[in-house]
């Protein structure tokens, strides 16, 4: 799909929330989408980043972003439905899902990992996608045609060693797209997947490899026409996969 070139209407008049939409994969989804004619909602815990990718957005003359802090780490059921309710009651609909944002603790041997750190590993990687996507789903079913992509993380397909909490959420978050995926074949038009990006230049990885020669690595940018293949028309008959970049 890294070949696949998008036509540049392909989100015309859709709605696409993009978490972690401030920096790194997130911000290259944010403005890909956008470039595309997507309505973009913009998530992420600060705003002035998230009001840095408006200002590109608006810039360039795309259609105009929404933007709805929250803090996956601390928010819970009430805070999850309250999002989905600004976004049906804002914006009136909503058609797509990217799932980017994500916590990450420095690579170390198990023995060395807390539980109050694999406890916010899980909530933020896993636990907040799934209740963010329930919480969406009425609004999602009611599309008739509407995606959900997560982003999974190359050291937890196959899980590799000192990645520890980071690697077992990003795996979790593979398992719950298989089921989802199962539970939704009686809804055509609704549909989830799953990205394994692999190395590209962005906070993340510089946190992780900070002696890598970041020139030698390919942009987020490289990315966009896997998750714009996966948010838009053409693929509509993917479901259910973990596909690798």
């Amino acid at each position: 799909m890294k070949n696949y070139q998008p036509p540049p209407s392909l989100l015309d008049d859709r709605i696409i929330l993009v978490t972690g939409a401030g920096q790194g994969i997130g911000r290259a989804a944010a403005l890909a989408f956008a470039a595309h004619g997507a309505t973009v909602i913009l998530h992420g815990r600060k705003v002035a980043k998230l009001e840095a990718v408006y200002d590109e957005i608006e810039t360039a003359g795309h259609p105009t972003p929404a933007i709805f802090p929250l803090d996956l780490e601390q928010a819970g059921d009430q805070e999850f439905a309250g999002l989905a309710e600004a976004i049906g009651r804002q914006l009136g609909a909503l058609h797509g899902i990217l799932h980017n944002a994500a916590h990450l603790i420095p690579p170390s041997p198990l023995e060395y990992q807390t539980l109050d750190q694999w406890l916010t590993l899980l909530r933020v990687n896993l636990a907040a996608p799934f209740a963010l996507t329930r919480a969406c789903l009425p609004l999602l079913k009611a599309t008739g045609d509407a995606a959900v992509v997560m982003t999974s993380e190359s050291h937890a397909h196959p899980p590799a060693a000192y990645w520890g909490g980071f690697a077992v959420s990003k795996s979790g978050l593979e398992t719950l797209v298989k089921i989802w995926s199962q539970e939704w074949e009686i809804f055509p038009g609704l549909r989830i997947n799953a990205v394994v990006p692999g190395p590209v230049r962005s906070p993340q990885r510089a946190r992780t490899h900070p002696g890598e020669a970041k020139d030698r690595l390919p942009g987020a940018e490289s990315l966009m026409p896997t998750y714009l293949y996966l948010m838009g028309k053409d693929g509509r008959e993917t479901r259910g996969q973990i596909l690798q970049c």
